[in-house]
């Protein structure tokens, strides 16, 4: 079997169709783009021994917030450690490991619901389908980069929406198998999880297989790399994971993508049961399932839109737009609120999440023209500890502070305006770490020139 998944098994004929590897990615993305639809178990989790409703040995929203957190945090930490080894072994190895690993953490996550034993849900959820997160995650960034020199922020834009879009699909479709499987004595997750797990690992290990990587030195017919602008973030050299990250450019990119991150993952671990909340008695289950679905288009279409809206008014000029609009749009929420208006509620979401997928579709486009194309998948992968870090802080400040407010007597429709009003300063300070990115000099990569070759750093 090893040799079949070998990197130098899948390199490309000369007449290959380099649109053929975006539906390989598609099928990754689609699949573990579940993990932004989980919110959608959560109410019912909560009545997991209850069934109708919640009796005292049933979990808490608190509790099962750590399963999305858990799993955000791993998919950082194994993107970071693994980077190398995806780039090193090649899409259709780590594709096939990716797809593994999601979909035995759902199984055992089934096991851990049925024995109602949290730690379980969270080791098979959390923790090993997480790592599938994140391998499955960084899998085809490198690839598509390489495929599309001459389209970058629209390769990554393709693959990347899959991910934001996978809720699209897993919201109803969680909900359509619950209710199937529903029963006076279960509420149906366990067999639901069951049945995404199986079919998770049977569409991701397809697309594994189908990955190709260019042949080296590979270019488009008639394609010209066009000349590097003076103060152009576009890279003159490729700089290695291990110098990349000594330098200051890295540093700010980890800032603007950790809050960038942070400011919508919490929304989007609890977007059911926030709308249900805010709007007591207006808004059904069902509805609040749809509006899952509906940030999960508008967060893929972002992801295609703003990534491919970046090849032509660059990298650091769409971020400022989010983080400039983003501040705005936070600060309306409470208001919306207030006036009980569900549509600019729903409004101001929708375009958020449009740039909370963005902002993940933009940034390897953006590390590839800070840090160069060789390695763009590893330094992604370390870049996505930012991603590690809000997973945990932005559910902690939705979940928690939500808890502290409603124990202080604040009504629950309430309970989440100052949580709005802090991730608009997070998108504040995220402003300033963008505008301060510049072009990495010589000095600061410390280049050591190869001969006959690019240069690369130490």
């Amino acid at each position: 079997m090893s040799p079949l998944l070998s990197k130098d098994r899948i390199i490309a004929a000369p007449n290959f169709n380099r649109w053929l590897i975006p539906p390989c990615a598609l099928a990754t993305h689609l699949c573990i783009g579940q993990a932004y639809a989980l919110s959608v178990f959560n109410l019912p989790l909560t009545k997991q021994l209850g069934i109708t409703e919640s009796l005292p040995g049933d979990w808490k929203l608190t509790e099962l917030g750590w399963i999305f957190t858990i799993s955000m945090f791993f998919l950082g930490a194994s993107a970071a450690v693994f980077g190398k080894w995806v780039q090193a072994q090649g899409p259709r190895k780590s594709g096939l490991t990716a797809a593994l690993c999601w979909g035995v953490g759902f199984l055992i996550g089934a096991l851990g619901i049925e024995l109602h034993q949290l730690w379980l849900v969270y080791l098979g959820y959390g923790v090993l389908g997480g790592c599938g997160l994140g391998i499955g995650y960084i899998t085809p960034v490198s690839t598509l980069i390489s495929w599309f020199p001459d389209r970058r922020g629209m390769a990554t834009g393709m693959a990347i929406m899959g991910f934001g879009g996978g809720a699209l699909v897993a919201s109803p479709l969680s909900v359509l198998l619950m209710k199937q499987f529903a029963s006076p004595t279960s509420t149906g997750v366990v067999q639901t999880w069951v049945v995404m797990g199986l079919l998770y690992l049977v569409v991701m290990t397809i697309g594994a297989f189908g990955y190709r990587v260019p042949a080296p030195d590979w270019k488009p017919a008639g394609w010209v790399p066009p000349p590097v602008k003076a103060g152009a973030l576009m890279a003159k050299f490729d700089v290695t994971p291990g110098r990349a990250i000594t330098t200051r450019q890295f540093w700010c990119l980890w800032i603007v993508l950790c809050f960038n991150v942070t400011a919508g993952i919490g929304v989007l671990g609890q977007a059911s049961a926030m709308i249900q909340e805010v709007f007591k008695g207006t808004i059904t289950a069902g509805a609040a399932a749809g509006f899952v679905g509906l940030l999960s288009l508008f967060n893929m279409g972002g992801r295609f839109f703003w990534a491919s809206l970046s090849d032509k008014i660059g990298r650091k000029a769409t971020y400022a737009c989010f983080f400039v609009l983003g501040t705005i749009l936070y600060t309306l929420v409470p208001l919306s609120g207030q006036l009980g208006s569900v549509a600019l509620f729903v409004g101001c979401f929708c375009i958020i999440l449009t740039m909370y997928g963005g902002g993940f579709s933009t940034i390897p486009a953006y590390l590839a023209d800070v840090f160069g194309t060789k390695y763009v998948g590893a330094v992604h992968g370390r870049l996505l500890t930012a991603w590690s870090v809000a997973g945990i802080l932005g559910p902690v400040l939705v979940n928690y502070l939500r808890e502290w407010q409603i124990q202080s007597g604040i009504p629950k429709y309430q309970a989440y305006n100052v949580t709005m009003y802090i991730m608009a300063g997070l998108l504040v300070v995220g402003f300033f770490a963008n505008l301060a990115v510049k072009p990495v000099s010589e000095r600061e990569a410390e280049l050591q020139p190869q001969a006959g070759g690019r240069p690369v750093t130490a």
